[in-house]
């Protein structure tokens, strides 16, 4: 039987993920929490309006240092707590805070890049990567697999997904396009491979590109990893809850 082994979401797009161990999934929604605010840098035109792409964005595949930062959020106190073994743990408010974020983000930057200029709050449906509100799922066969070709012990944590499960297979989960998946007591359609990026190369324990990861999965003549799904009933999703095609 296939089970979910972890759940993470990413309250603040590319900026840290936090592991969780329940969820509740609401249809036409992403993971609660997950993405809801993004780092528009100096040369995005994006104003937190509608959804708009990676691009407009500081992200891990522009600044892998970004790759090693760690989330927790307090939904009570309305608190986003940010740590990186290069900076010091930094506690604040998304949306009235911005300023000592953007000053304790900015050494994780490089100068050739475009720098973070202010945080966007998209609530409801967040800033997923996709145009759509969706959840990520992974499979750590497939994981297993990229480790054992990289020849190092890789962390999921590069792939920044949201539900991860075991199954007997690599790459099983491409089968799963348009097909629709109960996981505990959700149900997910699934709509797309997820075609990866850079920042898939960098350490999450170091922000600094170590494997080629790329490389890695264009040996089996694709640069995807995991699916990209659409939560179409709404239910509880806790660690080791069964993972079925329906």
């Amino acid at each position: 039987m296939i089970s979910v082994t972890q759940l993470f979401r990413h309250p603040l797009k590319s900026h840290g993920r936090e592991e969780l161990g329940e969820v509740f999934l609401t249809a036409g929604q992403p993971v609660p929490w997950d993405r809801v605010w993004a780092v528009a840098h100096d040369r995005s035109k994006a104003d937190g309006a509608k959804w708009v792409a990676c691009a407009n964005f500081s992200i891990g595949s522009k600044a892998p240092a970004l790759m090693a930062i760690n989330a927790r959020w307090d939904e009570t106190a309305q608190i986003l707590t940010l740590s990186h073994p290069g900076r010091p743990d930094l506690a604040f408010n998304p949306d009235r805070d911005q300023d000592i974020f953007l000053k304790w983000v900015r050494p994780l930057v490089p100068e050739n890049r475009a720098l973070p200029a202010r945080i966007l709050r998209l609530s409801g449906r967040g800033f997923t990567d996709t145009p759509y509100p969706s959840v990520s799922l992974c499979n750590m066969a497939s994981h297993r697999t990229v480790a054992a070709k990289a020849g190092a012990s890789l962390s999921v944590q590069r792939w920044r997904g949201n539900i991860w499960f075991d199954a007997e297979h690599p790459w099983t989960e491409f089968d799963w396009l348009g097909k629709d998946v109960a996981i505990g007591g959700a149900v997910l359609r699934v709509r797309e491979r997820i075609v990866r990026c850079r920042a898939t190369m960098a350490s999450p324990k170091t922000g600094e590109r170590d494997i080629d990861t790329l490389k890695i999965l264009n040996t089996w003549d694709h640069q995807d990893f995991g699916v990209y799904a659409e939560v179409i009933q709404s239910g509880p999703v806790a660690i080791n809850d069964p993972v079925e095609v329906l």
